[in-house]
């Protein structure tokens, strides 16, 4: 039998102690998706569904050298970057990236600046760094509406036509596609909004009325980053005319199946369409479990494992 190599992923963030978010979350989505993940981490955090109680940075040195070990032997179809604490490690990354940019794949930049709490988890030499260096070398940022706001220094949107704006200018800071995220507005309806080279897609959907919502963004940014190595192995497999191993590719409806169906049509909106689907999945389900001692003092992670066949409940 010959081999076969799985789709992979990198993820280059920080970890969370409690699993929900993170290297953590971006894991268990990659391998939700059949993907194998591989991670550089950017610090550790002592965390849980309360909140954050430490954090503990990791050098940029170190961060360039996992980064390197992992490209020295595995292919990387995708990359996630997440919370990346301080500005060596910013700078380290950037280092990375323009050294070798053809072994990343697509990158997909969630810009974790803003903790849920409000506090800035980056500081303005980082930030800067971020958004001048870092961005352009990101195919796609998945920013929510306050790290939006201090990406382009301004107020947040506010009505969908705002975040049209926004996402169009920060569309123009370098990412070839940005997908403004609408969580933080009031309403039913949860409204994200996809700028592109074509012009601007709307993504709607019901809101889950949940509080287990800890680690969406991670949740997001990997799970499209999943769905574009999924993709990505599709369409090498195509050119190979290695028909075989795309059925262990397609068994689902996702990016990689449509993908089959289109070839060469459409990969950001179906690796983007296909993230969200799969985090408003793992919402609603996740919103039926209580992980926590104290559930409802917390925010819970959201159901990564969604996709898997699970235990039957207990009564």
């Amino acid at each position: 039998m010959t081999a076969w190599r799985p789709p992979t992923a990198l993820t280059i963030a920080g970890s969370d102690s409690g699993g929900g978010a993170g290297i953590q979350a971006d894991l268990k989505t990659f391998s939700a998706l059949g993907v194998f993940g591989t991670t550089a981490l950017t610090a550790l955090t002592a965390q849980n569904t309360l909140g954050v109680q430490a954090v503990i940075p990791v050098g940029g040195e170190a961060v360039g050298q996992q980064i390197t070990s992992v490209l020295d032997d595995i292919p990387v179809d995708a990359t996630k970057i997440g919370m990346l604490a301080s500005a060596d490690v910013v700078a380290a990354v950037i280092s990375a990236i323009e050294a070798r940019p053809e072994q990343f794949g697509r990158i997909v930049l969630d810009p974790v600046m803003i903790a849920t709490s409000g506090d800035a988890l980056l500081e303005d030499e980082s930030t800067t760094l971020l958004r001048e260096r870092l961005l352009p070398l990101a195919h796609v940022l998945t920013p929510n509406l306050p790290e939006a706001a201090r990406l382009l220094d301004e107020g947040e949107a506010e009505s969908i036509e705002q975040m049209q704006d926004q996402a169009m200018r920060l569309r123009d800071l370098g990412a070839d596609v940005v997908m403004l995220k609408g969580g933080h507005r009031a309403g039913e309806e949860m409204v994200d909004v996809i700028a592109h080279g074509d012009g601007v897609d709307l993504l709607r959907g019901e809101r889950v009325r949940t509080r287990s919502t800890h680690g969406t963004g991670c949740t997001l940014s990997s799970a499209i980053a999943g769905q574009y190595a999924r993709i990505a192995r599709v369409r090498a497999l195509c050119e190979a005319g290695r028909d075989g191993e795309l059925t262990l590719l397609t068994r689902t409806t996702d990016a990689a199946a449509a993908y089959l169906e289109r070839p060469g049509v459409g990969e950001d909106l179906l690796a983007l369409r296909s993230g969200r689907d799969y985090l408003q999945r793992a919402l609603i389900s996740g919103a039926e479990q209580e992980l926590s001692r104290t559930p409802h003092e917390g925010h819970g992670p959201v159901d990564h494992l969604v996709t898997l066949d699970r235990i039957a409940r207990e009564g």
